[in-house]
């Protein structure tokens, strides 16, 4: 068994996700919770990526430096934060899911603190076959729809 098997033998899951800035404007609000969650361990970045979507529909990739250039949001931390897992196929996929005009940034991110669950899942010959997310907005949905129903919502 190789070294590099053995070191994604040992990783956790890997999640991905989309975020859009309407109008390419990019607060920074979250960014000190992500580089809190890296600090603590609890998720490594393996690619963060931002695209911009034009009014023609191109998707166009940007650099940090493209997103950083008033000086407010010092995005430097995130520099070199790519594993070569997205292509350009992702980033137009991800860029299907943008309005014309806005950007978003793209990032992918292993979750270290599932990782000695998963790798003795791994060993005891399980493996996962599905998997999925529920946005929090559906959650608020469904339990309106159930106290709107007459139901009760479980605590």
């Amino acid at each position: 068994m190789s070294d590099e098997f053995d070191e994604f033998e040992d990783m956790g899951p890997v999640d991905f996700l989309v975020i859009e800035f309407p109008g390419n404007r990019m607060t920074g609000k979250g960014l000190p919770m992500l580089l809190d969650l890296v600090d603590r361990g609890i998720v490594r970045i393996l690619d963060l990526v931002f695209v911009r979507k034009d009014a023609d529909g191109s998707v166009v990739g940007m650099t940090l430096r493209d997103f950083d250039a008033d000086g407010e949001l010092d995005l430097s931390v995130f520099e070199g934060s790519s594993s070569g897992l997205l292509g350009q196929d992702d980033l137009d996929e991800a860029g299907a899911a943008l309005e014309p005009g806005n950007s978003a940034g793209i990032l992918v991110y292993e979750n270290l603190w599932a990782a000695p669950l998963a790798r003795e899942l791994r060993r005891g010959g399980a493996q996962l076959v599905a998997g999925g997310r529920i946005p929090v907005q559906a959650l608020l949905a469904s339990l309106e729809a159930e106290e709107a129903a007459g139901g009760t919502a479980a605590a």
